[in-house]
This record gives structure tokens, sequence and C-alpha cells, in this order.
């Protein structure tokens, strides 16, 4: 399974960040399998943004939860991160990822990480 984040680098203050995190090698309706999103902000660690599940069930961190929308386009085996308006604390490296569990939650962890691609919130 390989996974590939894409969008752009730069983003304004108050608008709206969007990545596409494109999967080959898995289905993302294969049963039980959740995909994700984390970040890491420069010098800190990392911070999980949310999940779509292989249903399309959504569940989002609280902290975000208010400015984040994360969706999938079945056809083309992607799913997206929109995260509203972005302020300079929103600088990060964000990363896509594969996780395993239930039909209710992955328990079981996630086990494929896109690479990564820093994304800066700046004028």
């Amino acid at each position: 399974v390989q996974l590939q984040e894409s969008g752009p680098g730069l983003v304004k203050p108050s608008q709206t960040l969007s990545l596409t995190c494109t999967v080959s090698g898995g289905s993302i309706t294969s049963n039980n399998y959740y995909w994700g999103w984390i970040r890491q902000p420069p010098g800190k660690g990392l911070e999980w943004i949310g999940y779509i599940s292989y249903s399309g069930s959504t569940y989002y961190s609280p902290s975000l939860k208010s400015r984040t929308s994360i969706s999938r386009d079945t056809s083309n085996n992607q799913f997206s991160l929109q995260l509203s308006s972005v302020t300079p604390e929103d600088t990060a490296v964000y990363y896509c990822s594969r996780a395993y569990g239930n039909r209710w939650w992955p328990t079981y962890g996630m086990d494929y990480w896109g690479k990564g691609t820093l994304v800066t919130v700046s004028s």
C-alpha cells in the first residue's frame, strides 16, 4: 500500500487548506480500514486530525472539528482534507495514513503512512 499527499505548500491566513491523499495498492472502501490525516508542526509532536472510514463515516479531533472536513472520491481511490480559517499555527507537515480496526473504530492503529507534505500558512 502506498499513500501520497498532494496540495498547495503555501496557504494564506483565513483561507482553506486543501490536501488530497492518493492511495495505491489497496481500496479505500475495503472493510474495516480507516484513512486518516495527521500533522506535525515544526518542533512539536504529532497531532491526529481525523479519519474517514471504509463506509464513509468521519471522525474528527475535538480541537479541530469545527474547522475540519474529510471526504473521499472512491472512483479515484482518494480522500481529502479541508481545514478552514487557517492561521500560522496550522503550519505543519501533513501526513495521510491507513489504520485498521473494526466496524466502530481503527483499534489496531496506523500501519501505512505517506511521506508527508509541508504546508506553510503565511501572507
